[in-house]
């Protein structure tokens, strides 16, 4: 082993506010005061994030006409969701035109493990799910946050509804 020397540093001695930290908190509530007085003043640069146009908000399941759902049951959307949120439980509709149509029996969303990146709207080729621009949810209890179809389906006419996330297309 090697004898490594030892170096001192003199460091001056330190203040009772830098030792419990009161300097820096100071300064940052300076800077916070001086934002809030200039925003209050009224100048003109301030910056503001605006919602955007298309804000994603609570899902909507959209209906047809005759007041049944616009979805197939195609999974579309569940395999787009990068959160994997979405259930789907496939049925064969009765009513159908083609023998072959699904509808779904079971739709669930977590609002809990969504993101809300609009994937599942993107991915959608009926323009079956959407979103609105409802974007206050709470929730006491995680069952709360898991929506059915219930929950999900539209109430009423969509033209009247403040809608924002959809695909232009």
């Amino acid at each position: 082993m090697r004898n490594v020397p030892t170096v001192s540093v003199d460091r001056p001695p330190s203040t009772l506010g830098e030792r419990i930290h009161l300097v820096p908190i100071i300064r940052g509530l300076g800077v916070t005061l001086r934002h809030f007085l200039r925003n209050l003043v009224g100048k003109r640069d301030v910056a503001t994030i605006e919602y955007p146009e298309r804000l994603r908000g609570r899902h909507i399941l959209t209906t047809k006409e005759d007041g049944s759902l616009r979805c197939v049951a195609c999974f579309m959307c569940e395999t787009a969701c990068p959160a994997d949120c979405i259930y789907i439980v496939a049925e064969e509709d009765p009513n159908a035109t083609v023998e072959w149509e699904k509808k779904p029996l079971v739709y669930e969303i977590d609002l809990l493990r969504c993101v809300f990146c609009g994937f599942c709207v993107d991915a959608c080729p009926k323009e079956a799910i959407i979103m609105s621009r409802e974007h206050e949810m709470a929730f006491a209890a995680r069952p709360e946050a898991i929506v059915g179809i219930e929950q999900l389906r539209q109430k009423g006419p969509i033209e009247g509804e403040d809608l924002g996330y959809r695909p232009y297309y």
